[in-house]
């Protein structure tokens, strides 16, 4: 498997996420179009995408002028039916590949929050056995309507599009499920002062929280993450044997 990984800034932390992949043998090719690496032309070279989180919008074209490049990527490795996962910023700008509206601003959340797969959701490899809902950590501002044909496969209590899929293996995460207990422990004191910024009470409450929410969502975020690679598998498997024929 050779897999892409797009991040969007400085000190991106894979997280449980790049922990599965390791687990599953895979070592993933890392871009930095922020950093001026240049995205690929297509998807020939790889059999799957991910694309994590960044501080910039899905519509920064001005500061981040490769986003327009990015999302088109995500569509091109979608439309062959290679495996995507777009996380945060990545599930935004999956949205704006494929027509979903982009909304910057007033859709805040921050911290462990529940998440509640749709009967759609229940019904998909990567959240199937979450019926009962579950925590994953929230850090954005934006939020996004959902494509069209987009399947709905999660929700939220302040931002409705948590989690969603385009085509069989396009898939975009709101939330950060792949910020395990580390993850949110290094965020919480390399980014202090953004962190009080969304909340004030953050440095105080994050332990409470951590002991409270951080396990369940970490075994959650390695579950979905090793179902990810499971569907990458797949469809890099099912692509190569259409070609073969």
């Amino acid at each position: 498997m050779r897999i892409l990984a797009v991040e969007n800034m400085v000190g991106t932390d894979h997280g449980l996420v790049g922990e599965a992949l390791q687990q599953s043998g895979i070592v993933p090719v890392v871009c930095r179009p922020y950093d001026g690496d240049a995205l690929p032309d297509g998807h020939g070279d790889f059999d799957a995408l991910i694309v994590f989180g960044g501080a910039q919008n899905a519509l920064d074209d001005e500061a981040h002028p490769y986003l327009p490049s990015l999302a088109r990527l995500m569509r091109d490795f979608g439309d062959c039916g290679k495996a995507v996962l777009g996380i945060c910023l990545g599930s935004q700008v999956l949205a704006r590949a494929y027509g979903g509206a982009n909304v910057v601003g007033g859709a805040t959340e921050f911290g462990w929050c529940a998440i509640a797969p749709t009967p759609e959701g229940m019904r998909d490899p990567l959240l199937a056995g979450l019926a009962d809902g579950f925590r994953a950590f929230e850090w954005h501002d934006d939020t996004f309507t959902l494509p069209p044909g987009a399947v709905h496969l999660a929700t939220g209590v302040a931002v409705a599009n948590q989690a969603f899929r385009v085509g069989e293996a396009a898939y975009g995460f709101q939330c950060h499920f792949e910020a395990g207990t580390s993850v949110v422990e290094h965020w919480s004191t390399e980014f202090a002062d953004a962190a009080l910024r969304m909340d004030p009470d953050w440095l105080r409450r994050h332990p409470v929280e951590a002991a409270l929410h951080g396990g369940p969502a970490h075994a959650t975020g390695m579950a979905i993450a090793h179902a990810w690679i499971a569907v990458a598998r797949r469809q890099a498997s099912r692509l190569s044997t259409a070609m073969a024929v």
